[in-house]
């Protein structure tokens, strides 16, 4: 069963590194699946509250319907491990690979050190198609993906987008090919406050907030944001920004003020790399075939 209220809880009222037009897509979608599209009209966003929904728990830990207790998380290809990243991606999915439209942090990290391990595997690729996800874990798992190279010829190859957080993880790697048709960028972070006092209001509910501690549950959903809070949540937002901006120099050898100067646009095919986000313009079975000769 897809876990959409899971899905909530972790994209709203959070720092998140997503392509933008992937995320209003997403809250639209929670909106009809949870039953609350009525709160949606023309496109905004009039109410929505992850805290007052019940989460159902995915499966088992590291598990997936239909495959062995002692999947490695990745497919061995003539001495390939290729690892898939696509859907949203979250910190923690309990599974080793994409499920419900989703692909955790925690099993890509864990399919990683699996193929490092394995002595069948010669080279490692990472299959990617994502609008990216959480920042919470994503860039603990950048780093040791960055320090991997040198172990084992490790490629990002997209099929067909990596942005945001996915191309942080694919930044990593010793080689990025992007489609005619795929993307690359988005290094940015946004946040998604939700205030559902006005329609709580008009429905006649007030919720009132009783706390000990000035900031506690502040940029809670039932309260309007305040200048305080909006700024606070806009610091941190900036912070984990120039970490990206950062990490993406440093992962591809360019300069922070070249990354910082994209402001988070997106690049299509070949445009990624003039830019330096991508090394060559490949399709995914072409970009496969390479580094199999590569061996």
């Amino acid at each position: 069963m897809t876990n959409f209220p899971h899905l909530a809880q972790r994209l709203f009222n959070t720092p998140v590194a997503i392509h933008p037009h992937k995320a209003e897509v997403v809250m639209a979608a929670l909106a009809d699946r949870l039953g609350i599209s009525h709160m949606f009209r023309g496109g905004e966003l009039l109410a929505l509250s992850p805290m007052a929904m019940e989460d159902d728990e995915i499966g088992g830990v590291f598990s997936r319907p239909g495959r062995s207790e002692r999947d490695p998380g990745f497919d061995l290809v003539e001495g390939m491990a290729v690892i898939p990243v696509t859907g949203t991606l979250v910190q923690k999915l309990g599974t080793l690979r994409p499920y419900s439209g989703m692909t955790g942090y925690d099993g890509i990290r864990t399919a990683l050190l699996a193929a490092l391990e394995d002595p069948g595997v010669k080279a490692i690729a990472l299959d990617i198609d994502s609008p990216g996800g959480e920042v919470a874990g994503c860039f603990d798992l950048v780093d040791m993906i960055y320090r991997m190279r040198g172990e084992k010829p490790l490629h990002a190859i997209l099929d067909e987008s990596a942005y945001s957080a996915a191309y942080a993880i694919a930044s990593a790697c010793d080689r990025i090919t992007v489609p005619r048709t795929g993307g690359t960028g988005s290094v940015g972070v946004i946040g998604m406050h939700v205030d559902m006092s006005a329609a709580l209001g008009k429905g006649g509910i007030t919720v009132t907030m009783i706390r000990y501690g000035e900031h506690k549950a502040e940029g809670n959903e039932f309260e309007p944001l305040t200048e305080g809070a909006h700024a606070r949540m806009q610091a941190d937002i900036d912070t984990m920004g120039e970490l990206f901006i950062e990490t993406v120099a440093r992962n591809r050898n360019l300069k922070a003020s070249v990354v910082r100067g994209t402001k988070a646009e997106t690049f299509l095919g070949a445009a990624g790399v003039t830019i330096g986000f991508a090394d060559a313009v490949r399709a995914p079975d072409a970009a496969m075939g390479e580094l199999y000769r590569s061996l």
